[in-house]
């Protein structure tokens, strides 16, 4: 049981985690298109990044709530 608890709070520490990553990437873009940046290819590589990061936050989240029929 304490093995279970401590490898769920692993998993929420790791969202927490990439959730702030993608926070930061998100500020980031946003300034560099307010700021005029014309350096496209660094804004979609940032972008390809955020969405990588939902979809890994997506997946933890899934584990931590596992299905259960009502």
């Amino acid at each position: 049981m304490i093995k279970f608890l401590q490898d769920v709070r692993t998993l929420q520490l790791r969202v927490l985690e990439l959730e702030a990553e993608h926070r930061e990437l998100d500020h980031l873009i946003q300034q560099l298109q307010l700021d005029g940046s014309r350096d496209e290819l660094q804004i979609r590589r940032l972008k390809k990044r955020k969405l990588q990061l939902k979809d890994q936050i997506a997946t933890l989240q899934a584990q931590l709530s596992p299905d259960v029929p009502a």
